[in-house]
């Protein structure tokens, strides 16, 4: 999380300076397709969107919850949002070679610690490059892995918000005790709709919605900038 901790410890410190500066699957009761088929024709129909908006959940070993939404295209452009229960945000709107990053108060004074004088939230973005960014530092690249691993086999049938879907649970050799159980549509597309993970030290619960959704992505404006021009980071 290195650079966007010296984003957070730079925006921490202008406050305290003051400067304001494919194809239709059948009913999964006549279904043959195996697991591995259905996930990866599921995976296949997923890679082919161009927009898709995906909300994650989790719970750590600490009982602490998170949460994070990424409405995305999959490619280069998108909003991200992740929160936790201590009250830190970072949200991040990226259009392909542009990152925009706006992290709170609480996420300041838990990164930066640095605890700036006013009491005020913080509601500024910051400019920076997207190739900046780096695995970690907590943003998106937009994209998510739709690719198989581990062993799967076929489950209930099950319900995910209204949609008819078929339950594949997946387990996987190099995570002990952990299992992920793939929610896939049986009606219309093929859609993944929802991942639990139950593992030893957390569980997550991931859910796609909004497919092919018009996708609206717009940069702040320049008066809601940031100027961390001469402050070290």
């Amino acid at each position: 999380m290195g650079r966007i901790v010296a984003v957070a410890t730079a925006v921490a410190a202008c406050l305290t300076l003051g400067v304001t500066a494919t194809g239709c699957s059948n009913d999964e009761a006549s279904d043959e397709r195996s697991a591995d088929q259905l996930l990866e024709d599921a995976y296949e129909t997923m890679k082919s969107l161009t927009s898709v908006t995906i909300d994650t959940k989790t719970t750590g070993a600490s009982k602490e919850r998170s949460t994070s939404v990424l409405v995305t295209d999959l490619k280069s452009t998108c909003t991200f949002r992740s929160s936790s229960e201590s009250g830190a945000t970072l949200e991040q709107i990226r259009i392909e070679e542009t990152d925009y990053i706006r992290p709170n108060r609480a996420y300041l004074d838990q990164w930066a610690g640095l605890e700036a004088p006013s009491a005020a939230e913080q509601d500024r973005w910051v400019k920076m490059p997207s190739s900046d960014s780096a695995p970690g530092d907590g943003l998106s690249d937009c994209t998510w892995p739709f690719a198989a691993f581990g062993k799967a086999e076929k489950g209930e049938p099950a319900e995910v918000d209204g949609r008819q879907a078929v339950a594949l649970v997946v387990t996987d050799e190099e995570d002990q005790g952990g299992t992920y159980t793939f929610h896939v549509a049986t009606e219309g597309r093929p859609y993944l709709l929802k991942v639990d993970y139950k593992g030893t030290d957390f569980r997550t619960t991931t859910t796609f919605s909004a497919f092919e959704k018009p996708l609206k992505v717009e940069a702040p404006d320049d008066d809601e900038l940031l100027d961390l021009s001469g402050i070290g980071g």
